[in-house]
């Protein structure tokens, strides 16, 4: 036990990532703190979008469509990069002509929480393709069912639509959380001290970029593989009583 601690000591270059100073340990994980914080944020964000964004290709008017799907098309046709340079300079932007016309002063809206917004809008493009296939999965005769039964849209939405939506649309949202968790990084751009903006300043600061770098590569595949983990519990959960597709079954 006693040489992996000195692994750790200030001589040795592992030392670098000891939790004190001069070590980089304590920073990394406040990197990944705000890593998750962010993905977390804009998960839920992207999550709401995507529902209404569902909902509204599905059963809204002609304009609420028409909206839905100009955004879904813009969004996932642009490069997620210059998403959020667009949305990190016009958001503060327009937030701030908004309070001068008001008679107010500036602000300064905080990188967390504009990094959130635009990257909850990003996401609500792809999730709300994901929710609109697993609404459309649901059998149709079910519905049918639900109404020949007298219950009222919400009940149908409520106990047929959105259970077995559910089952359908987890692995679609698992993956889009696990590319959330690296797009983060596309916010070292904008300043934001994640996991990956921390990392460069410490590699950057003791030249020990190779060390920093695969530090951060661990501590992301830690993310997904706890999250994968996660998912794939709240699958199975979300399947309980329905028939099992292993085996090539139809």
């Amino acid at each position: 036990m006693n040489w992996l601690l000195g692994l750790f000591e200030p001589g040795h270059a592992l030392g670098l990532l000891a939790l004190d100073p001069p070590g980089w340990g304590g920073p990394l994980l406040e990197g990944l703190l705000h890593t998750l914080e962010v993905a977390a944020g804009a998960y839920i964000v992207g999550t709401l979008l995507g529902v209404l964004g569902a909902f509204g290709k599905l059963y809204g008017g002609p304009l609420v469509k028409d909206i839905a799907a100009i955004y879904t098309t813009a969004v996932r046709a642009i490069p997620e990069l210059i998403e959020i340079l667009i949305l990190y300079y016009l958001v503060p932007d327009m937030v701030n002509k908004v309070l001068l016309s008001l008679g107010r002063d500036r602000i300064d809206l905080p990188p967390m929480l504009v990094g959130t917004i635009v990257l909850g809008f990003v996401l609500g493009a792809y999730m709300t393709e994901v929710l609109r296939g697993a609404i459309l999965a649901v059998p149709h005769g079910q519905i049918e069912a639900g109404r020949a039964y007298g219950m009222t849209p919400l009940q149908i939405a409520w106990r047929i639509t959105l259970p077995q939506m559910l089952a359908n649309a987890l692995p679609g949202m698992a993956n889009l959380w696990l590319n959330l968790t690296k797009d983060t990084a596309l916010l070292a751009v904008i300043g934001f001290n994640e996991l990956t903006e921390t990392s460069l300043q410490a590699g950057g600061t003791t030249k020990a970029f190779m060390l920093f770098f695969t530090a951060a590569g661990v501590l992301y595949m830690l993310i997904s593989v706890l999250s994968g983990r996660l998912f794939a519990l709240a699958e199975r959960r979300a399947r309980r009583g329905q028939p099992s597709l292993r085996g090539g079954g139809v």
